[in-house]
């Protein structure tokens, strides 16, 4: 609520789309609300606006309040926006956030010593978001899991530590936060700027907190935005007695830089986005710590072999496009990188076909094809270096917000085939479980993600939402 009693709530209602790309100036969907409640009186100011901004489509894994999303990330929203006769100046601070039990379930044994068929763990996100007359707004999200098999996996995180300041069209976020790139749904090549959490799931989805000062300029030409980052994060690892790990340990705690500023070393990034008609384009820069470290080996005192990460100095360039055209959606990411060895590129592209309302119900029905070529040399092997991916996305548009995606994986290279499930239900207001699992059996032994043919599993969240 803003001064002038405008208020603009949020509620949660599956079925919603995205408003589709055009010429009005993209918003994520805290930043739509903040320019609303700092530049509006009333609601005809309100629908006025709508003609020049629109909400942006978001990838993120807030998932209670402002949005709904799966396990692969299919948001759904609708915004009301209600007037009240409130006099005075306002503030508001809100308190969201869930809690979650986690099951996963190895069918397969064991491939090394100290590793269990099942795990279960505890899992706390919250996030408390305060925001101030001027438009200004604190937000604070930490994050923290207690895993019963792999110490690695106990973990503590500040996913969000940060003051945003909004004035004219530029907008200042300092502290910690998160930033995300791309445009495909299997594999997000350009997403540099946060370190990817990988105790949290092998997809990358999960990323941690970074320290940074984000300065964004939105403009009609479009929004140009720039980053410094003055501290590193490691990436996280499973540990000796996890599941879906290599078959040497990955040691942390003895990791090496290129820079000898290590982790103090300043990154810097800049990314110019735009909307041309009914096409979305980001074009993007990092020079700085590479996140993708490579592994120095290392036999330790009672003689087994440990992996010591080592992070390069790189410089990346990338682009992402999307571009809706009726029901079919194209999208596209690539980049240029120096740094790492011998310089490399990569690239993913795909299409997305969805038929809505089928067979005149309340379903949708979702197809998905999407390539992926790297050609970095055998020093830094990649699980996608040239690989084909095909999904199906259903929604069942009911009141409890179903939804279904199946997807394969096939390494044209060694002609090799993974296979992952995802799928969620709302139970009541407040619950929601989710099922995802994955097939490794059929992997090649010359591909590199071979080492999970032990780790096929069936993870199963049941999430409360506060």
């Amino acid at each position: 609520m803003n001064e002038t009693g405008l208020s603009c709530s949020t509620m949660l209602l599956d079925g919603i789309k995205f408003p589709v790309p055009d010429s009005r100036l993209p918003a994520s969907i805290g930043k739509w609300l903040q320019y609303h409640l700092g530049n509006n009186e009333s609601i005809a100011d309100v629908l006025a606006s709508e003609k020049q901004l629109r909400i942006r489509e978001t990838k993120s894994d807030l998932r209670a309040h402002f949005f709904s999303v799966t396990a692969r990330v299919i948001v759904r929203l609708v915004f009301s926006v209600f007037i009240c006769a409130v006099p005075g100046k306002a503030e508001s601070a809100e308190l969201i956030g869930s809690a979650t039990l986690e099951s996963r379930l190895f069918p397969d044994s064991p491939a090394y010593t100290g590793q269990k068929h099942n795990d279960f763990s505890i899992a706390l996100n919250a996030e408390l978001h305060h925001r101030f007359p001027s438009g200004s707004s604190i937000t604070i999200t930490p994050f923290a899991r207690i895993d019963s098999t792999d110490p690695e996996r106990t973990h503590l995180d500040l996913r969000e530590l940060n003051y945003f300041y909004l004035t004219g069209n530029w907008e200042i976020t300092s502290g910690i936060s998160r930033v995300f790139w791309g445009a495909t749904e299997f594999v997000h090549l350009v997403d540099i700027i946060n370190q990817t959490d990988l105790v949290e799931g092998l997809d990358g989805e999960e990323k941690l907190g970074q320290p940074m000062i984000h300065l964004s300029m939105i403009n009609d030409w479009g929004v140009l935005e720039g980053f410094l980052l003055p501290y590193f994060r490691e990436r996280t690892f499973p540990g000796k007695h996890g599941r879906l790990r290599r078959p040497a340990v990955i040691n942390s705690s003895q990791a090496l830089y290129e820079s000898g500023a290590g982790q103090h070393h300043l990154d810097i990034a800049v990314r110019y986005s735009h909307t041309l008609g009914k096409c979305d384009f980001g074009i993007s820069q990092f020079i700085g710590t590479g996140r993708e470290p490579t592994f120095i080996s290392q036999t330790s005192r009672p003689g087994d072999t440990v992996l010591i990460p080592y992070y390069q100095q790189i410089s990346q360039t990338s682009v992402d496009i999307q571009m809706v055209y009726g029901e079919w959606l194209f999208k596209g990411e690539a980049f240029y990188r120096t740094g790492q060895g011998k310089n490399f590129k990569a690239t993913t592209f795909g299409i997305e076909y969805t038929m809505y309302g089928l067979l005149e119900s309340e379903m949708d029905l979702g197809f998905i094809g999407e390539y992926v070529f790297d050609d970095r040399d055998e020093s830094m092997p990649t699980p996608y270096n040239n690989d084909l991916m095909i999904g199906c996305r259903w929604s069942f548009g009911d009141m409890e917000g179903t939804e279904l995606l199946a997807g394969i994986v096939k390494d044209m290279e060694h002609s090799s085939v993974f296979f992952t499930v995802e799928g969620s239900r709302r139970i009541g207001e407040t619950f929601k479980i989710e099922v995802t699992g994955s097939y490794f059996g059929a992997l090649n032994d010359n591909d590199p993600l071979s080492i999970l043919k032990e780790d096929s599993f069936i993870n199963i969240d049941l999430i409360y939402y506060f």
